[in-house]
């Protein structure tokens, strides 16, 4: 790829970024927020595709499926992106979706 101004500013926004991130709190804080959002998208999920019945297999699968390349990409054996920090809060993204969805099962039993 050409050395051009515009891959330059983004190499250096994310060189930036990584430094800003490379504090443990401000590391933290982004997982926090990401697991929040994760329960967030689980409640709207399953509100929206409650609301139209039809939607209900085509979610779920999608859900199922989505998990599982999560699950690879987080647990497989490459460790060159274990540490990586999108892949970290892709995972408590996960689980925050995963931790909602349950949530909202017992909701609906009880």
């Amino acid at each position: 790829m050409q050395n051009t101004r515009i891959n330059r500013l983004i190499d250096v926004l994310g060189e930036q970024f990584a430094g800003w991130a490379s504090n443990p709190w401000r590391r933290i804080s982004l997982l926090v927020i990401s697991l929040l959002f994760g329960n967030f998208l689980g409640t709207a999920l399953s509100t929206i595709a409650g609301q139209a019945a039809n939607w209900d297999i085509i979610v779920a699968g999608m859900l199922v499926l989505l998990t599982e390349l999560a699950n690879r990409l987080v647990y497989s054996s490459r460790r060159l992106v274990a540490g990586a920090l999108w892949v970290e809060m892709l995972n408590t993204l996960k689980i925050g979706v995963t931790y909602n969805l349950f949530v909202e099962a017992f909701k609906l039993g009880s």
